[in-house]
């Protein structure tokens, strides 16, 4: 894990294409180190949630390199590794468990991105679509006390509270759930430190967070499942 993070602090001040170029071997290290811990995470993660044993590294790693075509930052890499275990893949945008690696440092004119900028661990769906978020909605609005024991269960993580509706949406009363049902995103989340990510047995430590949040994950993906096209 040191020369992950040691990669990354050095590629987020020296990001660029002639930098990275002359210095791929530290990336091809840090890049093996982080799939291996990926690998690990996915057969741990497996053994709790049996709706992720099928799943691959590509199925839920990401590319390295930014895609800057619509993107006012037109730094070539990324300064973070992730992985996100799902039953469907990365690009179902179906809830499961993250894992986002990123030297800690505080950043200074940061240009602004959906992404953490520190390691974190989340838990649930980020933005899903809006079918998937009317399923979730009304689940919520019927069965809120149920969502709200799975965050409990979760004791480690907070539950994002943005973005988030101002209204709630017109086909749904008003109820004590409001603010739940307003949110855009149904995520938890829990800061992790570098004394964390050091630990030896980091994937067994992560993957035991991660377990506590099988009951809200499985809340979110019960919902998701009962439009049948997803």
């Amino acid at each position: 894990m040191k020369d992950i993070l040691e990669f990354l602090r050095l590629i987020r001040i020296n990001n660029n294409r002639e930098w990275f170029h002359s210095h791929k071997d530290l990336y091809l290290n840090a890049k093996e180190k982080f799939e291996n811990v990926a690998q690990s995470l996915i057969v741990e993660v497996g053994k709790f949630d049996t709706s992720c044993r099928h799943l691959t590294l590509s199925d839920c790693t990401y590319r390295f390199y930014r895609d800057t075509r619509f993107s006012k930052d037109k730094t070539p890499y990324k300064t973070h590794f992730g992985v996100y275990i799902c039953p469907k893949g990365k690009k179902s945008l179906w809830a499961g468990y993250y894992l986002h690696i990123e030297p800690n440092e505080i950043i200074e004119n940061f240009s602004a991105n959906t992404m953490p900028t520190h390691s974190i661990l989340c838990a649930g769906a980020y933005i899903p679509d809006n079918q998937m978020l009317q399923t979730i909605r009304e689940d919520i609005f019927t069965n809120g006390d149920e969502y709200l024991k799975c965050i409990d269960k979760a004791k480690n993580f907070y539950l994002c509270k943005e973005p988030s509706l101002k209204k709630l949406p017109k086909d749904i009363p008003t109820s004590k759930w409001d603010e739940y049902i307003k949110l855009k995103s149904h995520l938890l989340e829990m800061d992790i430190d570098e004394d964390f990510l050091l630990q030896k047995d980091l994937v067994k430590r992560v993957a035991k967070e991660f377990k506590t949040c099988y009951d809200f994950v499985s809340f979110i993906n019960n919902s998701i499942s009962y439009m049948g096209n997803y």
